[in-house]
């Protein structure tokens, strides 16, 4: 035994000498590594071995009334095994862990007591072989977090005031020695209320106790989501009631909502022509990615598509119509031929021209109900928003 023990410290030695010299290949590297795990192995069973056969001497040399050799041994067995059962469980055993992980790992044979004379296959041990939970909860997707990085954001008290103006002064010309008449400058304002979005949600202690950690980490996630995709519907379609005032709810400048019947390369040359020249150098499309695709696969004059799909500079899918980029959202109805008279299904707009104020910014609560045990997460913040310049908005309706 002891000779083992020289021999295997004599080898980890010589392969310390070979690391330090740098004498290895990648493949040798992972040869020495099973080598060094079976080495490892190997000296911890011998020197549990050795540890037995010095309590087996010591109890045979002081004589004690069941100190015979076979007797102690006895002993030593029977403690091994009860502190070696689960339940009644031989595969939850530290020996059958220890014996499946030489056989993973050095391809050592099950011991006998641990497998039938028949062969077993995948489907014969799908009780023994351990199963690992996928820290995964698999959901059903959706697009959001398109609209508010293009958007103005502020953070200011509530009753923020925005004053506006419709009206720019005229330049004259005018003889040697006359003036021009005065001008009055009148302006407007669009005030920022308080408006209250709010997400709960509630697990019972139960569930709270037994479920995957990964659970709750999605759940939070879902309530921020929930957060966001509220606040970008209600940029695009708000009432302005209790709520956020949407891009929909304003009614654009005289000759900028166009009634479409069919979508054509037509539409796309008005909808454009109808934005100002001031304002055509932020503007984007808005608009469902079915809608996009029924522009994509029309043809110019001459046979060109009207759309354009790159991957652009980050990687990612960049849409242009005419060249101007394109938002997908799904906050819009997509075109059909079926859909209500006077549907808006597309615009052009500068999204800058809108300001999302957040006087309370998203913050993520959580508490226990006292009466129920259960536990809540919720998110909750103080949002209003307006379009403060409606001038860039070209808005496509189905016409009748």
């Amino acid at each position: 035994m002891n000779k083992r023990l020289q021999e295997i410290e004599a080898r980890k030695a010589e392969i310390n000498k070979l690391i330090e010299r740098g004498e290895i290949t990648g493949e040798e590297l992972d040869a020495l590594i099973k080598e060094v795990d079976g080495l490892n192995a190997e000296l911890n069973e011998a020197r549990e071995l050795q540890e037995k056969a010095v309590k087996l001497r010591s109890a045979v040399a002081e004589g004690c009334g069941e100190g015979s050799p076979a007797s102690v041994l006895s002993r030593m067995v029977v403690n091994d095994k009860k502190a070696d059962e689960t339940d009644d469980d031989p595969y939850a055993t530290m020996a059958y862990r220890k014996a499946f992980m030489s056989h993973v790992l050095r391809g050592v044979p099950m011991p006998v007591e641990y497998r039938a004379g028949d062969v077993t296959h995948t489907t014969d041990v799908g009780s023994v072989i351990p199963t690992p939970v996928l820290n995964q909860i698999i959901q059903k997707m959706e697009s959001t977090g398109m609209i508010l990085p293009l958007i103005t954001r502020k953070a200011h008290r509530g009753g923020l005031v925005i004053p506006t103006s419709a009206v720019k002064p005229v330049a004259s010309w005018v003889a040697e020695g006359a003036g021009s008449p005065t001008q009055k400058k009148p302006t407007g304002e669009i005030l920022f209320a308080y408006h209250k979005l709010r997400c709960a949600v509630a697990v019972t202690l139960e569930v709270g106790t037994m479920a995957l950690n990964v659970f709750e980490a999605t759940l939070i996630s879902d309530v921020v989501e929930a957060m966001v995709k509220g606040m970008e519907e209600a940029i695009i379609n708000g009432s302005g009631v209790g709520q956020p005032k949407g891009i929909l709810a304003e009614a654009p400048a005289t000759g900028q909502m166009l009634e479409i019947q069919t979508p054509s390369y037509q539409d796309l040359v008005e909808a454009f022509a109808a934005v100002p020249a001031a304002y055509e150098g932020n503007i984007r499309w808005c608009m469902t990615k079915k809608t996009f695709m029924s522009y994509f696969g029309l043809l110019d004059n001459v046979g060109q598509p009207v759309g354009r799909v790159d991957h652009g500079i980050s990687n990612r899918p960049e849409r242009l119509l005419l060249g101007i980029p394109v938002v997908i959202c799904d906050y819009l109805p997509s075109y059909s031929a079926a859909m209500s008279a006077g549907t808006p299904f597309a615009f052009l707009f500068n999204f800058r021209d809108y300001v999302l104020n957040t006087n309370l910014n998203m913050g993520i609560k959580r508490r226990e109900n006292w009466e129920t045990d259960d536990m809540e997460t919720k998110a909750v913040m103080l949002v209003d928003g307006k379009t403060v310049d409606k001038n860039s908005l070209v808005l496509l309706v189905k016409s009748a």
